[in-house]
């Protein structure tokens, strides 16, 4: 009995101690398993943390990526402004000038201008020369220059004597010339539209009209084209009607103080001249002189010598005796 009881005593009492020794083997695994839960929501939420962050760090490219579109088309954009922008027009000068110049040698004068003009790529017009009552030679010389070089030229011409006169003008013709390139556009399309409804026409009295069509809006549109290449041409080149004349001589100052030989001669031009006039005079009144006494030979010879034989003839005939 006693055995048994200490044997289930034995027994109860390594139950207990194997409970015993399992109980913290249970606490152990338990604190692990724990342990590795808390270690993996460390490691998610510090992934997390890092994918947030990565993404944040990977947000700029994306927005570095989306930079350069939005500059194009901020780009796009301003060039669309200024597309719509009414276009800046160029001007239109046409430049004129004309100068009058003294010098003291007109050839050597008018050669120095003339290289002058085809240095700055111009070019010589029309050109007179003659000489004044005093035998002084001048000329006359038109000009074309660049429009870019007419104040260079224009102020070394008039360097080249002394300048007696100047004018200069500068007419703004802009707006003819954008008026005349429109309308040579819009004359162009009309033609073409005639030419195009003449090939398309069938009857020959379509064909008449569209040809006298044709032939007026031709017409007018060559003389939209002379009218633009005149413009062009002043436009583009200046014009300078530059004269040149020599400079008087000037003559030896003379005494102030009359002498006898002076005086003598002056009064010798007097007489001569006096003379002059009255053979001047007489000439002219001459004609007149003859025809009066023509007149007056012509009444006294015929008219006054008829007029007592009248007078007698009618004495007879009134019965008065005639007297001896």
């Amino acid at each position: 009995m006693r055995t048994h009881g200490s044997g289930r005593r034995d027994g109860k009492d390594g139950g207990t101690t194997r409970y015993r020794s399992a109980r913290p083997v249970q606490l152990l695994s338990a604190l692990l398993l724990s342990g590795a839960l808390a270690l993996t929501g460390c490691t998610n939420s510090a992934d997390g943390g890092m994918d947030s962050s990565g993404d944040s760090k990977a947000a700029p490219p994306n927005a570095a990526q989306e930079g350069p579109g939005a500059a194009d088309s901020a780009a796009s954009g301003g060039k669309g402004e200024q597309a719509d922008s009414p276009t800046r027009l160029t001007t239109h000068i046409i430049h004129t000038a004309s100068l009058t110049v003294q010098v003291k040698d007109v050839p050597k004068s008018l050669a120095e201008a003339r290289t002058t003009v085809e240095n700055a790529g111009g070019m010589v017009g029309n050109e007179t020369t003659d000489r004044d009552s005093e035998g002084r030679e001048r000329s006359r010389v038109v000009l074309r220059v660049p429009a870019d070089k007419y104040e260079e030229v224009l102020t070394e011409l008039e360097g080249s004597g002394k300048l007696i006169d100047r004018k200069a003008k500068a007419e703004d013709v802009t707006e003819q010339v954008v008026d005349v390139e429109s309308r040579v556009k819009t004359q162009r399309a009309s033609v073409a539209r005639i030419r195009e409804l003449m090939d398309r026409a069938s009857k020959l009295s379509d064909v008449v009209t569209l040809e006298g069509e044709l032939s007026t809006r031709q017409a007018d549109l060559e003389s939209l084209l002379a009218q633009q290449a005149s413009l062009k041409d002043r436009t583009s080149l200046a014009t300078i009607t530059l004269s040149l004349s020599e400079t008087p001589v000037k003559k030896a100052d003379k005494d102030d103080d009359p002498t006898f030989a002076d005086a003598l001669g002056g009064g010798w031009d007097a007489f001569v001249g006096m003379f002059r006039w009255i053979a001047l005079a007489l000439g002219a009144v001459l004609p007149f002189l003859v025809g009066t006494a023509l007149l007056l030979f012509l009444w006294v010879r015929f008219l006054r010598g008829r007029t007592p034989r009248g007078a007698a003839a009618a004495a007879t005939t009134n019965g008065e005796p005639e007297r001896d």
